[in-house]
């Protein structure tokens, strides 16, 4: 029998226009673009030319810093475009697809048969090792970076995320080939929610199963981590992305790099929120065209509201992107006298607005706007209601703007990663960019550690 850890902290926010378990197409494109900002804490080198031919699985950037650890083209074709930024730093690798998908073929594998250095050479070939996160730093991983243990989550409880077991539906032989193989590599711990009833995730073969019953943001692999075994400094554990596990499963079983996924095109300016494949890279014009309700004061995230990025429909669909959501931007929003009214439509965790009084079923079509300015830093508690790890969250964010590396570290910073402290971002009255001030103390960690 699975462990089950309850969770008494935490918040649900919930948003209308959740995806509806149905699928559309979105169809074939022209372009896909593989984006290295994708992949944090890697830079990247790239390894092709404009007008090179490339195949499904051939690298089109390495880790400038560790070069085994390639970063595969998603489909085939001809690279058209090396787009870079200031500094020439690569934003975008473009290719333009071929008609009839060619891949390189790297052999099927028997997972059984093999160790745990046979699986991440497998990976490292096919261009897939770069998937795998790691803490601390909560940057994508090099092989040289021992595991103590992986943890993989397959809860999304973020607002407006996309459901797991609907994308599980049809990749159950893969999802359990990947974690029989990461299992090869180290112990592996299967994170699940309390209401996910699929067998394949309550069954699951190789890995030790925990339950996590509690609200958002149980759903996030640092928060299970620190539930489970928490980092201390030196140590090192693996992060893995449910829909990584189906990639790295889909190359052992095929022999091929096949980055397909289930993206949940949700939020309250979207018509009929719903499901569609999509590859990684993907434009995402193609999966919000004719979806979006309105044009203008619209904002477009490539994530969920609280953990995604700002972006347009000329961007592509992220190497870790479950989710494209369209919110109002609130820019055209004329509030007379709103700070009076009683606010039944709008959310309000401390019950400033009587919406409390509808209940938790009630669905909230919040904008994006911060509604206040940046202030000084309020010790009122706020973090801890929202955050269930065992740190001092409000004192770890100051250690980290004071730039005190060692009440950092005292204070568990190895433990974080940035998204453990959206919540705390929205609910926080000091208006502080938390996830922003996280990374930064992490990057700083992490040079400082070099």
């Amino acid at each position: 029998m699975a462990n089950v850890i309850k969770l008494r902290k935490g918040l649900n926010i919930n948003l209308k226009g959740k995806a509806a378990r149905q699928k559309f197409s979105s169809g074939k494109c022209a372009q896909y673009a593989l984006v290295p900002d994708d992949f944090v804490g890697m830079t990247p080198k790239v390894v092709v030319r404009e007008g090179d031919t490339v195949k499904v699985g051939d690298a089109l950037f390495v880790n400038k810093k560790q070069t085994d650890v390639k970063f595969a083209s998603p489909v085939s074709g001809v690279v058209s475009a090396v787009v870079r930024g200031d500094r020439r730093k690569v934003l975008r690798v473009v290719v333009d697809a071929d008609k009839e998908q060619q891949y390189v073929d790297f052999g099927q594998k028997q997972v059984a048969s093999l160790d745990g250095d046979a699986v991440v050479k497998a990976l490292l070939d096919a261009g897939l090792f770069g998937y795998i996160n790691q803490l601390p730093y909560a940057v994508s991983t090099t092989p040289d970076q021992k595991p103590r243990a992986i943890f993989v989550s397959a809860l999304r409880d973020m607002p407006l995320a996309g459901d797991f077991e609907f994308e599980l539906e049809g990749n159950e032989r893969d999802f359990q080939t990947g974690l029989s193989a990461l299992a090869k590599v180290a112990k592996t711990y299967l994170g699940i929610g309390a209401q996910q009833t699929s067998a394949t995730l309550t069954g699951a073969k190789d890995v030790e199963v925990t339950v996590f019953d509690g609200a958002c943001p149980a759903g996030n692999v640092g928060v299970q981590v620190n539930n489970i075994a928490p980092v201390n400094k030196g140590e090192v554990v693996w992060t893995v992305d449910p829909t990584a596990v189906i990639f790295f499963g889909r190359l052992f079983n095929t022999g091929k790099v096949d980055l397909r996924r289930l993206v949940a095109v949700a939020g309250s300016e979207i018509n009929e929120p719903a499901y569609t494949e999509a590859l990684v890279g993907q434009p995402i014009s193609s999966l919000v065209e004719g979806k979006l309700a309105k044009t203008e004061h619209v904002r477009l995230i490539n994530g969920n509201p609280l953990t995604g990025r700002k972006c347009t429909t000329a961007d592509y669909v992220g190497g870790h992107t479950s989710e494209i959501t369209a919110i109002p931007e609130g820019d055209d929003v004329d509030e007379m006298l709103g700070w009076i009214l009683p606010r039944t439509n709008d959310f309000s965790v401390s019950r400033s607005y009587f919406s409390w009084l509808f209940g938790k079923k009630k669905e909230y079509s919040l904008d994006a706007r911060v509604k206040g300015g940046e202030r000084h830093m309020i010790m009122s508690g706020e973090y801890d209601k929202v955050l269930p790890m065992d740190i001092y969250g409000e004192y770890l964010i100051k250690a980290i703007i004071a730039g005190d590396i060692d009440r950092m570290e005292q204070l568990g910073i190895y433990e974080v990663a940035p998204e453990d402290f959206a919540l705390a971002e929205f609910v926080d009255s000091s208006k502080l960019e938390l996830q922003h001030i996280v990374r930064q103390g992490l990057d700083m960690l992490r040079k400082e550690n070099a």
